[in-house]
């Protein structure tokens, strides 16, 4: 199968794994700055590439880019990338490359989900309408699936790589999406910005703080950063964090002894009635009915 990163520079390697017909997975260790190289313009090719460590960049030969940091993954068809210069911001990039011919997964798609009509024309209907790349933020559902492509014991690293990008075809075909191409528009250091603040969020959940106070610290203007956190992420900042504060509420019901009140006040509601109604509206039952059934 035609592959995106058939020269790698000195020092690099890539490991290629068939899983099905036409479904290839690839992990790619590189150890450079840059390198620029060529493919054949290939429409019915398309590639998930996952950032696992370092940042990926490609810039188009029409001006466009793509860029991934740790936990993002984007999905394009060989069309897009040819003739482009692909660099590594930190000298180095570890990540993984799902590669579907979407032809030949048509006629022989993978037995367990043939039933799902994934193939041909979901993936690349739904994701890259026009020819144009999409991009995702990683989530915590994500990191599920991509996590377990790695530190598998040998005997039982291909089962779990063949259920995983079934697992990873399965969350694409459910989950919305919304072609983001603005997230193009904005520098790399604006991005930057964005996740880092969005990791501060995720590590401080117990407190509120607000859109002023974060672009004060970080020097950015609220208006962009509200703008850029949105391409980013696909939500506003007070949504997206709130999800993360219930599916982090949800696990400390499940896995803890810890009271309604303090897990309230851990993922940043002072009051447990508010917390309790923010509760009941995202999961449809109240936090002692969620606990009771799990």
């Amino acid at each position: 199968m035609e592959h995106e990163f058939e020269k790698l520079p000195p020092g690099s390697k890539q490991e290629r794994i068939p899983l099905f017909a036409g479904v290839e997975l690839s992990y790619t260790d590189i150890v450079s700055d840059s390198f620029s190289h060529r493919h054949e313009a290939l429409a019915h090719i398309i590639q998930i590439n996952y950032c696992r460590a370092g940042q990926i960049v490609w810039n188009m030969k029409d001006g466009g880019s793509i860029f991934l940091n740790p936990g993002d993954f984007s999905l394009h068809t060989l069309d897009v990338c040819t003739d482009s210069t692909v660099q590594f911001p930190t000298g180095q990039y570890q990540g993984l490359t799902i590669s579907v011919d979407l032809q030949e997964v048509s006629v022989h798609p993978p037995e367990p989900i043939a039933e799902a009509e994934i193939f041909p024309d979901l993936l690349r209907d739904k994701f890259c309408p026009d020819h144009a790349p999409a991009f995702l933020a990683g989530n915590e559902q994500t990191e599920h699936i991509f996590a377990a492509f790695y530190g598998q014991p040998e005997k039982l690293r291909l089962p779990y790589q063949r259920v995983k990008v079934l697992d990873l075809f399965l969350y694409l075909a459910r989950t919305e999406f919304a072609p983001r191409n603005e997230l193009t528009e904005y520098p790399p250091e604006q991005v930057a910005i964005v996740r880092e603040i969005h990791s501060q969020l995720l590590r401080h959940m117990e407190r509120r703080i607000t859109i002023e106070e974060l672009s004060k610290q970080y020097l950015i203007n609220p208006t962009t950063l509200k703008s850029v956190f949105k391409a980013v992420y696909g939500a506003s900042l007070a949504a997206h964090i709130k999800e993360h504060r219930m599916e982090q509420a949800a696990k400390m019901l499940r896995e803890t002894d810890m009271s309604i009140a303090a897990i309230a006040q851990a993922v940043g509601y002072e009051s447990q009635s508010k917390f309790t109604t923010a509760f009941k509206a995202k999961f449809t039952e109240l936090p002692t009915e969620y606990r009771k059934k799990c």
